[in-house]
Protein backbone atom coordinates (compact mmCIF):
# COMPACT_ATOMS: atom_id res chain seq x y z
CA UNK A 1 0.00 0.00 0.00
CA UNK A 2 1.60 3.49 -1.11
CA UNK A 3 1.56 5.82 1.85
CA UNK A 4 3.30 8.39 0.26
CA UNK A 5 1.69 11.81 -0.34
CA UNK A 6 2.65 15.22 -2.27
CA UNK A 7 1.96 18.66 -1.85
CA UNK A 8 3.23 22.23 -2.25
CA UNK A 9 5.23 24.59 -0.30
CA UNK A 10 5.61 27.54 -1.07
CA UNK A 11 5.87 26.56 -4.59
CA UNK A 12 7.73 23.62 -4.04
CA UNK A 13 6.33 20.32 -4.87
CA UNK A 14 7.40 17.77 -1.88
CA UNK A 15 6.90 13.97 -0.59
CA UNK A 16 5.65 13.21 2.46
CA UNK A 17 4.45 9.85 4.58
CA UNK A 18 0.59 9.74 5.24
CA UNK A 19 0.64 10.75 9.49
CA UNK A 20 3.51 13.42 8.97
CA UNK A 21 2.75 16.85 10.32
CA UNK A 22 3.46 19.47 8.62
CA UNK A 23 6.37 20.60 10.40
CA UNK A 24 8.19 16.66 9.91
CA UNK A 25 7.48 16.55 6.45
CA UNK A 26 8.95 19.84 5.53
CA UNK A 27 12.25 18.67 7.87
CA UNK A 28 12.43 15.80 6.38
CA UNK A 29 12.58 17.55 2.84
CA UNK A 30 14.94 20.15 4.19
CA UNK A 31 12.06 22.95 4.88
CA UNK A 32 12.30 25.21 8.18
CA UNK A 33 9.38 25.92 10.01
CA UNK A 34 10.17 27.62 13.20
CA UNK A 35 8.71 26.16 16.57
CA UNK A 36 8.84 26.80 19.83
CA UNK A 37 6.58 24.49 21.76
CA UNK A 38 7.07 21.42 19.41
CA UNK A 39 9.47 18.96 20.62
CA UNK A 40 10.51 15.82 19.09
CA UNK A 41 9.24 12.80 20.84
CA UNK A 42 6.46 15.09 22.77
CA UNK A 43 2.80 15.26 21.43
CA UNK A 44 2.51 18.88 19.18
CA UNK A 45 0.19 21.16 21.29
CA UNK A 46 0.65 24.28 18.68
CA UNK A 47 0.35 26.75 21.49
CA UNK A 48 3.22 29.41 20.60
CA UNK A 49 1.92 29.58 17.17
CA UNK A 50 5.28 30.38 15.67
CA UNK A 51 4.76 27.37 13.13
CA UNK A 52 1.57 29.10 11.70
CA UNK A 53 1.09 29.10 7.80
CA UNK A 54 -1.81 29.19 5.53
CA UNK A 55 -3.54 26.80 3.97
CA UNK A 56 -5.88 27.80 1.32
CA UNK A 57 -6.18 30.95 2.66
CA UNK A 58 -6.61 29.38 6.14
CA UNK A 59 -3.89 30.04 9.49
CA UNK A 60 -2.91 26.93 10.63
CA UNK A 61 -0.13 25.59 13.20
CA UNK A 62 2.07 23.23 11.03
CA UNK A 63 3.13 21.04 13.93
CA UNK A 64 -0.88 19.90 14.70
CA UNK A 65 -1.95 19.46 11.20
CA UNK A 66 -1.55 16.35 8.92
CA UNK A 67 -0.13 16.50 5.71
CA UNK A 68 -2.79 15.68 2.94
CA UNK A 69 -2.44 15.06 -0.47
CA UNK A 70 -2.54 18.36 -2.98
CA UNK A 71 -2.18 20.31 -0.30
CA UNK A 72 -1.56 23.86 -1.29
CA UNK A 73 1.15 25.92 1.93
CA UNK A 74 2.18 29.29 2.45
CA UNK A 75 4.84 29.19 5.22
CA UNK A 76 7.99 31.62 3.78
CA UNK A 77 6.23 34.69 2.86
CA UNK A 78 6.41 38.34 3.87
CA UNK A 79 2.65 38.23 5.64
CA UNK A 80 3.58 34.88 7.58
CA UNK A 81 7.15 35.81 8.48
CA UNK A 82 5.78 39.54 9.91
CA UNK A 83 3.61 37.23 11.95
CA UNK A 84 6.24 35.21 13.45
CA UNK A 85 7.83 38.20 13.92
CA UNK A 86 5.40 39.82 15.96
CA UNK A 87 4.52 36.46 18.07
CA UNK A 88 8.65 36.81 18.87
CA UNK A 89 8.04 40.46 20.22
CA UNK A 90 4.97 39.89 21.94
CA UNK A 91 7.15 37.35 23.83
CA UNK A 92 9.88 39.57 24.67
CA UNK A 93 7.25 42.81 26.24
CA UNK A 94 5.42 40.11 28.30
CA UNK A 95 8.24 38.88 29.91
CA UNK A 96 11.49 40.42 31.71
CA UNK A 97 14.18 39.04 28.93
CA UNK A 98 17.75 40.11 29.71
CA UNK A 99 20.03 38.26 27.28
CA UNK A 100 23.28 39.57 28.36
CA UNK A 101 22.69 38.10 31.71
CA UNK A 102 21.23 35.04 31.17
CA UNK A 103 23.09 31.42 31.08
CA UNK A 104 20.99 30.49 28.27
CA UNK A 105 22.51 33.08 25.96
CA UNK A 106 23.30 31.74 22.69
CA UNK A 107 21.48 28.39 23.48
CA UNK A 108 18.28 30.28 23.66
CA UNK A 109 15.97 29.28 21.20
CA UNK A 110 13.79 32.63 21.36
CA UNK A 111 16.74 34.55 20.83
CA UNK A 112 17.72 33.25 18.43
CA UNK A 113 14.60 33.30 16.62
CA UNK A 114 14.75 37.05 17.25
CA UNK A 115 17.95 36.81 15.50
CA UNK A 116 16.44 35.10 12.85
CA UNK A 117 13.81 37.41 12.04
CA UNK A 118 15.69 40.75 13.14
CA UNK A 119 13.63 42.03 15.41
CA UNK A 120 14.76 45.33 16.88
CA UNK A 121 12.74 47.56 19.17
CA UNK A 122 9.50 45.71 19.66
CA UNK A 123 6.36 46.87 17.79
CA UNK A 124 4.47 46.37 21.06
CA UNK A 125 4.74 48.22 24.74
CA UNK A 126 6.72 46.64 27.40
CA UNK A 127 4.95 45.24 30.28
CA UNK A 128 7.05 44.39 32.28
CA UNK A 129 5.16 42.34 34.40
CA UNK A 130 6.33 41.66 38.31
CA UNK A 131 7.34 37.87 38.29
CA UNK A 132 9.14 35.75 40.90
CA UNK A 133 11.84 33.68 41.13
CA UNK A 134 11.57 29.56 42.58
CA UNK A 135 14.73 28.25 44.04
CA UNK A 136 13.55 26.32 46.40
CA UNK A 137 14.84 22.98 44.80
CA UNK A 138 18.20 21.82 45.35
CA UNK A 139 18.85 21.10 41.60
CA UNK A 140 17.11 23.73 39.79
CA UNK A 141 15.99 27.54 39.54
CA UNK A 142 12.74 28.15 37.92
CA UNK A 143 13.42 31.78 36.52
CA UNK A 144 9.48 32.99 35.79
CA UNK A 145 10.97 35.76 34.34
CA UNK A 146 11.92 33.88 31.28
CA UNK A 147 9.58 31.37 30.98
CA UNK A 148 7.54 31.64 27.75
CA UNK A 149 4.69 28.78 28.87
CA UNK A 150 5.51 26.18 26.21
CA UNK A 151 4.51 23.49 27.91
CA UNK A 152 7.77 21.42 27.29
CA UNK A 153 9.02 20.96 30.62
CA UNK A 154 4.77 19.79 31.57
CA UNK A 155 4.94 17.35 28.76
CA UNK A 156 8.64 15.77 29.02
CA UNK A 157 9.76 15.92 32.62
CA UNK A 158 8.27 13.13 34.14
CA UNK A 159 8.64 10.72 37.34
CA UNK A 160 8.63 6.67 37.43
CA UNK A 161 4.64 6.98 37.96
CA UNK A 162 3.99 9.67 35.28
CA UNK A 163 3.87 12.53 37.32
CA UNK A 164 5.23 15.79 35.93
CA UNK A 165 7.32 17.73 37.42
CA UNK A 166 5.80 21.05 36.20
CA UNK A 167 2.37 22.41 36.12
CA UNK A 168 0.54 25.23 35.19
CA UNK A 169 -0.82 27.55 38.44
CA UNK A 170 -3.48 30.29 38.10
CA UNK A 171 -5.18 31.88 35.16
CA UNK A 172 -5.37 34.81 33.00
CA UNK A 173 -2.39 36.73 32.73
CA UNK A 174 -1.44 35.58 36.08
CA UNK A 175 -1.08 31.97 34.34
CA UNK A 176 2.25 30.85 35.25
CA UNK A 177 4.39 27.14 35.10
CA UNK A 178 5.75 26.44 38.29
CA UNK A 179 7.64 23.06 39.58
CA UNK A 180 5.65 20.95 42.16
CA UNK A 181 7.56 21.75 45.46
CA UNK A 182 8.06 17.92 46.72
CA UNK A 183 8.96 16.51 43.22
CA UNK A 184 11.38 19.63 43.20
CA UNK A 185 13.31 18.32 46.19
CA UNK A 186 13.59 15.14 45.62
CA UNK A 187 14.81 15.68 41.36
CA UNK A 188 17.60 13.63 40.01
CA UNK A 189 20.70 15.81 38.68
CA UNK A 190 20.08 13.76 35.52
CA UNK A 191 16.70 14.85 35.13
CA UNK A 192 16.62 18.48 36.36
CA UNK A 193 19.66 18.69 33.16
CA UNK A 194 17.16 17.37 30.65
CA UNK A 195 14.85 19.84 32.15
CA UNK A 196 16.84 22.81 31.39
CA UNK A 197 17.52 21.24 28.06
CA UNK A 198 14.21 20.99 27.67
CA UNK A 199 13.66 24.41 28.25
CA UNK A 200 13.74 26.46 24.51
CA UNK A 201 14.62 29.56 26.65
CA UNK A 202 16.81 29.87 30.31
CA UNK A 203 13.44 29.70 32.77
CA UNK A 204 14.71 26.49 34.21
CA UNK A 205 18.57 26.96 35.40
CA UNK A 206 20.84 23.64 36.86
CA UNK A 207 22.00 24.67 39.51
CA UNK A 208 25.62 25.19 40.90
CA UNK A 209 26.77 25.35 36.91
CA UNK A 210 27.16 28.47 34.96
CA UNK A 211 28.87 29.12 31.47
CA UNK A 212 30.80 25.78 31.74
CA UNK A 213 30.13 26.32 27.63
CA UNK A 214 31.64 30.37 26.64
CA UNK A 215 29.40 32.51 25.13
CA UNK A 216 30.40 32.77 21.58
CA UNK A 217 31.09 29.22 21.40
CA UNK A 218 27.45 28.18 21.65
CA UNK A 219 24.83 26.62 19.57
CA UNK A 220 23.37 29.33 17.90
CA UNK A 221 26.72 31.47 18.20
CA UNK A 222 28.04 28.74 15.62
CA UNK A 223 25.41 28.96 13.22
CA UNK A 224 21.72 30.75 13.03
CA UNK A 225 18.76 28.48 14.57
CA UNK A 226 16.96 26.60 10.98
CA UNK A 227 20.39 26.77 9.48
CA UNK A 228 21.29 22.69 10.08
CA UNK A 229 17.65 22.14 8.22
CA UNK A 230 18.94 24.84 5.36
CA UNK A 231 21.97 23.57 4.82
CA UNK A 232 19.90 19.70 3.94
CA UNK A 233 18.15 21.79 2.25
CA UNK A 234 21.06 22.86 -0.15
CA UNK A 235 22.90 19.66 -0.20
Amino acid sequence: MNTTIKFNIDGKIISAEKGQTIVEAAKANGIYIPTLCNFEGLLPKGCCRMCTIKINNRYMTACTTPVADGMEIESNTDEINDIRKGIIELLFVTGNHFCPACEKSGNCELQALAYRYQMMVPRFPFTFPQKGIDASSPKIVKEQNRCIMCKRCIKAIKDEDGKSYFAFNKRGNKLEVILDSKLGKEITDALAKEAMDTCPVGSIIYKELGYAEPIGKRKYDKKPIGSEIEVNEKN
